[in-house]
């Protein structure tokens, strides 16, 4: 079920206005801008998070809007107490019910590919977003950095009130949460100028496909025949469906049905 829109503005900062999403195609080594990162104390600090920046960058991610989005959302609010000393190492965490929070920089890679849609380029940004398993809301977070709106559906519902919990302080207004069986998607949001998934199945659920807006993007790992995962892009054309096989990932079993 839908929850309520909250009515107050994001805290966490927007990219700069008038800056375009960068091409996924463009050189993936080259060196970006030093990115600006908010002050503070500890975990919190400007320091840290500035690091991760800059090692997303040394890996490759180009795209300045993502390297500030990862470097404005403070990732050790989302994962446990005991855990927090690893929240900014390129890592996945466990986050309870047997899932995890994605390494930084899978997170990074599947928001700049996001930014590499047809409808990104022509729309000047990135417009409604579907996220397909909110886990502990960081994703989701890092998201409302880049895109209008941004719909986040959990099947678990003890992951769903976590993410509530852990987004509530945020006041991510573009932000909706989401319980139900994300492979169906959420219809009545779409159409989406991108999806995204944070769980693997051996397909793509076809509702997904059909929820994507001509010249959107749904980026989302595949397990192939041999059970390795791979990261899966698909571009909707007026016409077809192109789908193109990146790198090798790891991330949590697709599953129906809510628990």
């Amino acid at each position: 079920m839908q929850q309520r829109r909250p009515g107050f503005p994001a805290r966490i900062p927007l990219p700069a206005a008038g800056h375009r999403p960068q091409a996924v195609s463009a050189p993936r080594s080259s060196a970006p801008t030093p990115v600006p990162v908010p002050a503070g104390l500890g975990l919190d600090s400007a320091a840290v998070r500035a690091r991760m920046v800059q090692r997303l960058a040394a890996s490759g991610i180009a795209a300045p809007q993502v390297l500030r989005a990862m470097g404005a959302v403070e990732r050790h609010r989302f994962v446990d107490t005991g855990l927090v000393n690893q929240a900014y190492e390129d890592t996945s965490l466990p986050i309870g019910l047997g899932q995890t929070i994605s390494k930084p920089s899978v997170v990074a890679r599947m928001a700049e590919l996001l930014l590499g849609a047809d409808i990104v380029r022509t729309a000047g940004g990135l417009g409604r977003v579907l996220e397909i398993g909110t886990g502990c809301g960081y994703q989701a977070a890092v998201l409302s950095c880049l895109a209008r709106e941004v719909y986040s559906i959990e099947r678990l519902r003890g992951l769903h009130d976590k993410a509530r919990t852990n987004l509530r302080p945020l006041r991510l207004a573009n932000v909706h949460l989401l319980f139900g069986d994300g492979m169906a998607g959420f219809a009545k949001g779409a159409p989406y100028a991108g999806i995204v998934a944070a769980a693997g199945g051996a397909g793509v659920p076809p509702q997904w496909c059909e929820q994507l807006a001509v010249g959107g993007r749904l980026v989302a790992p595949i397990a192939g025949a041999d059970g390795q995962q791979m990261l899966l892009v698909v571009d909707k054309t007026a016409h077809a469906l192109k789908q193109t096989v990146l790198e090798p990932v790891h991330f949590v079993p697709l599953k129906s049905g809510v628990a």
